[in-house]
């Protein structure tokens, strides 16, 4: 490496560290309404059926999957 290296590093690298960064505006308020019982247990079989339900009945034929035939 030259002795110009860290000098021409620095000034690529110079303006982009004198940018602001934006900050997230994030807020957060309670619910309008609560959810009800009935809602959360249709939510979280949704998410069963969906997501483990598939992964699952892989995992269990994963023998017939590496068999060649």
């Amino acid at each position: 490496m030259s002795i110009l290296t860290p000098l021409l590093l620095r000034g690529l690298t110079g303006p982009a560290r004198r940018l602001p960064a934006p900050r997230a505006r994030i807020h957060s308020k309670p619910p309008r309404e609560q959810l009800g019982t009935m809602e959360v247990v249709v939510g979280l079989a949704s998410c069963f059926v969906c997501f483990l339900l598939p992964s699952g009945w892989i995992l269990s034929h994963l023998e017939n999957y590496k068999k060649r035939e």
